[in-house]
């Protein structure tokens, strides 16, 4: 009775990521519109958005082969995977096992390089922009990430996610300049990953400046959705991981009964609603970058990482 009452639990939090995610992008949404004195659409328009794309029927390129076909179906299960793999609500859930840090950068790897042989499948020109400045991105934000990750695994001793989540939540660990330029760099990281301003905007469709939009243009129907819907899972992954390493309050122990996750789920709610009402405050007093400054803002993040990670070889109190 305990496995199935584990697995009901992991399921709950499979589920749980899937549902929030639109609710969160519309909730960013709705707040930059109240910001810039607009109504904005409702917080339930990503999801009928979704159900409207997935209802149309699927135009496809003559030339299109079956990696294009197959691309978004892969990208939504890595992105949910990797998602459903960060601690929301509880630690040392049934596949808590699995959730290790480099395996999620991994994954979202994964999905990015599948994405960008999408983008340059059909041979279309705003295709294969967008695909060498992904690679030229990620070039960047790759290694940021994994110097935060090497960071981490000095300071709690492991790239478990439940195990660093414990540790950080723990009194021994204090305030560390390591860990403030480490939480910088996964900040600036997270931005440049979900293609936000200043590094992109979803909300454009100039040729000259949009990147991720320009793989995504040959598709519709049902693989747009999905695509969508993995954005919105990834947003939602960053501002998870981020509330999991630097703010794991609230997070319950698996096991601690009904009342104890629902006191989990409050706070994780909590904490998207104030990611995404930062998110939004960021993104309004903020210009785009232009596309040549963007190694220069990564850069930095990739500095912050290697200089938090320096710290702890010099002094492990720092």
């Amino acid at each position: 009775m305990g496995v199935i009452a584990d697995i009901l639990v992991q399921g709950a939090q499979m589920a749980l990521v899937l549902l929030l995610a639109p609710m969160l992008t519309g909730f960013v949404r709705k707040v930059k519109a109240r910001l810039m004195r607009r109504r904005g659409p409702s917080l339930v328009q990503p999801y009928r958005d979704l159900v409207r794309l997935l209802r149309k029927e699927v135009v496809l390129a003559d030339n299109a082969s079956w990696l294009f076909r197959l691309t978004p179906y892969l990208i939504f299960a890595a992105t949910w995977v990797a998602a459903s793999l960060v601690p929301t609500f509880a630690t040392g859930l049934t596949f808590s096992w699995t959730a290790d840090l480099i395996a999620i950068i991994a994954l979202l790897a994964s999905a990015r390089f599948f994405l960008a042989l999408a983008g340059m499948d059909v041979g279309t020109s705003f295709g294969g922009i967008g695909s060498s400045r992904e690679m030229m991105i990620s070039s960047f934000a790759e290694p940021a990430m994994l110097l935060i990750v090497f960071t981490l695994a000095l300071v709690a001793g492991s790239t478990q996610l439940s195990s660093v989540a414990v540790y950080m939540a723990s009194p021994q660990v204090g305030l560390r300049v390591s860990l403030g330029l480490a939480a910088i760099a996964l900040v600036m990281v997270a931005i440049a990953e979900n293609a936000r301003i200043p590094v992109d905007n979803p909300a454009t469709h100039l040729e000259l400046t949009m990147v991720h939009e320009a793989m995504v243009l040959e598709y519709s129907g049902r693989h747009l959705a999905m695509i969508e819907l993995a954005s919105s899972l990834k947003l939602l992954l960053f501002v998870s991981l981020i509330a999991c390493l630097f703010a794991p309050w609230g997070l319950t122990v698996a096991g601690g009964g009904i009342g104890a996750y629902a006191v989990g789920a409050a706070a994780y709610g909590a904490k998207l609603a104030v990611g995404g009402v930062l998110l939004a405050v960021f993104e309004t007093g903020i210009a785009k970058l232009r596309v040549f400054r963007v190694p220069d803002f990564l850069g930095a993040a990739l500095m912050l990482g290697l200089l938090a990670t320096l710290l702890l070889f010099v002094s492990r109190s720092l």
